[in-house]
């Protein structure tokens, strides 16, 4: 609010300023009467009549009739002030009287000496800077005309005759050659992809740079664990730093050695492979060399896995070399990766002979799962056969500390061109881990390569690849109720979709990027929560949030779990927040061969009016190896900007939702001997609005009883379906 007493204050302190700029002005015209090497001042008289801040013009306004009368300082005033001057050009009150009792001056005289003496010495320096800059211009003027002089004698770079003012530079006609070379290029590669996948290779819709670290967040907050997106002090993540220059011709040898291997361990059956078991005595004749033997307490963990997909193999090529892209199509493995180092970019405009020094953090969608910290080089190369092969091997020896839990011997892939724009890609997954710190519920599922193995990753990649294309299509049929056809609406809501599964997979895993801590509960059934402070985020509402998971074993088969999970017309069973309101699909986006594989809009139409505009946006994905069912409530009106194509950047999610894992006892357990379903539930919740407010234990409470009532709801469901 303004107060009257502002203004007033606002008044004096122009009239001061005033008054200050007034006397500055009648020093300068005191100085008129001074020569450069000598100061004149006022007598004692005139002193006593011009008080603190007069000036000459007001003795001539008061006493006009009065001549004024100057006393020039001695010499050895002159040469005392001088030497003061240099130690202290700005002298207070009790310096100038000091040495106006030792000169035998007034101390006005003083003050006004020291005043003209500023001055001068201002103008001084003005004069100087002046006339550096005058030749400065000089020289830039002379500069401008042998320019001038020069390109008026050019001449053509490519038939040699004269060149006239105003044509481009040899330089810049180059530039412009290359430019011109470069999109031909670039011409000819779109007419490839759109030949192999219908549409030009500029670039997938849903690239976008990972989600770690792109949100503000602060770090977590009391005991309740660390934050989500990478800001906990002892991250190991963050102390693995680029190799030296010593280190890179080691590093060459290691990935040579390491394409030779994966080539063969691609290609070669027995008895290198018995029964797609790798024969780990076999490998150690066959590959002698390597990154050394296995440490003590390391387990083995090989797999070999081959799977067509609808892709080209150029593009599949670059998603595993450029490092944003692989970590969003294969989010529900990489919970970080970055690029340290880049050896070599490749030949020929392509990524043929690339060689990159990468850190990554692999995970599985559970707290109870440590994640896998790798550091190694990744190497990229076109074989005799047109095919092309990028392989993984680990660096671990160049970065001692912290010690690996996890060593990554040759893994990687073979990417075969198919007809019709399609690739056949067999994956290698040949690793030695420390994991003692899984959970028992995990450890068969680790065990057996379900978590980790070569059929985890290459049922990513075809899920992508399916995703990918059901972005690019352009022929939506119009006839089912609730399809969105309108082709910017369509990649605007699939990339909302993306962040939203991106943001739940990097925050229900045990990633060393924030800290779990435990509530309640006993066994597998333990609720672990973790908080963090959202600032100046648009993807994501103000405050304070709660996160909450936990993870425990049912015996209903995935498929099951999915399709009861996925199905809005049983979300009530479980979905406490839908206050058992119905749930009615609006929208929908099918993205995949599977009829679970889509994107939807659901509304709740719940009793309670203050609810009845609630939407919910929900993916549910499936495919061999894990199913996802993640949805975020949202805001109506953002989602019409969506719809109509507009930026989905600046919707605030908050996804929640379920991971689902087949337990690797496929002949047991279950219904039915399908094995059954580790199913992990995960809330995040806006706990208050007010990103500085303090967290209570009610707030806490409340999420602990709402993720131990929907596992029992959930349970009793199966249960009915199961009996």
């Amino acid at each position: 609010m303004f107060e009257p007493n502002m203004f007033l204050a606002a008044m004096n302190n122009e009239d001061s300023n005033n008054h200050n700029y007034n006397h500055e002005d009648n020093n300068n015209n005191n100085e008129r009467f001074l020569r450069d090497e000598e100061f004149d001042s006022a007598n004692t008289k005139s002193g006593s009549e011009n008080q603190e801040g007069g000036s000459g013009n007001d003795q001539d306004n008061h006493h006009p009739n009065k001549k004024k009368r100057y006393h020039r300082h001695t010499q050895l005033q002159i040469q005392e002030m001088e030497a003061f001057f240099k130690e202290c050009p700005h002298p207070d009150d009790k310096q100038r009287k000091q040495l106006s009792r030792e000169l035998g001056l007034e101390p006005l005289q003083v003050k006004f000496w020291f005043q003209n003496k500023r001055t001068q010495m201002k103008n001084h320096h003005e004069r100087h800077e002046n006339s550096h800059l005058r030749a400065e211009n000089e020289k830039l003027r002379g500069d401008n005309i042998r320019y001038r002089e020069a390109l008026a004698n050019a001449s053509c770079p490519n038939c040699g005759g004269p060149t006239v003012i105003g044509e481009m530079s040899f330089d810049e006609h180059q530039l412009r050659l290359e430019n011109a070379r470069l999109r031909e290029e670039i011409d000819r590669i779109s007419a490839i992809a759109a030949k192999y996948v219908g549409k030009p290779v500029s670039s997938y819709p849903l690239m976008s740079p990972p989600p770690l670290p792109p949100r503000p967040l602060e770090l977590a907050m009391g005991n309740f664990g660390g934050d989500v997106y990478g800001n906990n002090p002892t991250d190991l993540f963050k102390s693995i730093t680029a190799p030296t220059e010593s280190d890179k011709p080691l590093i060459i040898d290691l990935a040579v050695a390491a394409m030779e291997e994966l080539m063969r361990m691609a290609q070669v059956d027995e008895p290198l492979w018995k029964s797609l078991v790798l024969d780990e005595e076999e490998y150690a004749r066959t590959f002698p060399r390597g990154i050394g033997p296995k440490p003590a307490g390391f387990r083995t963990e090989a797999s070999r896995e081959s799977v067509v997909v609808i892709m080209n193999h150029v593009n599949i090529v670059e998603i595993l070399m450029d490092v944003n892209q692989w970590s969003v199509v294969f989010a529900g493995m990489v919970s970080r990766a970055m690029t340290l180092a880049v050896l070599s970019t490749g030949v020929a405009g392509n990524y043929n002979g690339a060689l990159q020094v990468m850190s990554a953090e692999f995970q599985v969608p559970t707290p109870l799962v440590p994640t896998r910290e790798t550091y190694f080089a990744r190497y990229c190369k076109q074989q005799a056969d047109g095919s092309w092969a990028v392989v993984d091997i680990s660096l671990d020896s160049l970065q001692p500390n912290p010690p690996a839990r996890c060593r990554r011997r040759a893994s990687g892939c073979l990417i075969q061109e198919m007809p019709n724009g399609y690739s056949k890609v067999t994956w290698v997954e040949h690793v030695e881990v420390d994991d003692r710190g899984v959970h028992d519920l995990y450890k068969h599922m680790v065990c057996t390569g379900h978590a980790f193995g070569a059929k985890r990753w290459v049922a990513i990649l075809d899920r992508q690849c399916e995703r990918l294309a059901s972005v690019m299509a352009t022929n939506i049929s119009s006839g089912e109720v609730g399809v969105i056809t309108n082709q910017e609406g369509r990649r605007s809501m699939l990339k909302l979709s993306e962040r939203m599964v991106i943001s739940f997979c990097a925050g229900v895993s045990a990633s060393t990027a924030h800290t779990w801590t435990t509530l309640s509960g006993t066994g597998a059934e333990d609720v672990r929560v973790m908080t963090r402070k959202s600032v100046d985020d648009p993807g994501r509402p103000p405050g304070i949030v709660l996160s909450a998971a936990t993870s425990f074993w049912i015996p209903v088969p995935p498929k099951r779990v999915f399709d009861f999970l996925r199905d809005e017309n049983s979300r009530n069973e479980w979905d406490i927040l839908s206050n058992g309101g119905v749930v009615q699909e609006m929208a929908h986006i099918a993205n995949g061969r599977d009829t679970g594989n889509c994107v939807s809009l659901l509304r709740v139409n719940s009793a309670n009016s203050s609810q009845s505009n609630m939407l919910i946006l929900q993916e549910s994905c499936t495919d061999p190896t894990a199913s996802f069912v993640i949805y975020a409530p949202v805001d109506i009106v953002a989602m019409n900007i969506v719809l109509n194509g507009g930026d989905p950047d600046y919707v605030a999610l908050l996804p929640s939702g379920f991971a689902i894992l087949p337990d690797g006892n496929a002949n047991g357990g279950a219904a039915g001997g399908e094995g059954g379903s580790l199913l992990t539930v995960a809330f995040q919740i806006l706990v208050d609005s007010v990103p500085t407010a303090k967290l209570s234990l009610g707030s806490v409470a409340t999420v602990n009883n709402l993720i131990a009532c929907t596992v029992e709801r959930i349970k009793a469901s199966m249960s009915c379906e199961t009996a």
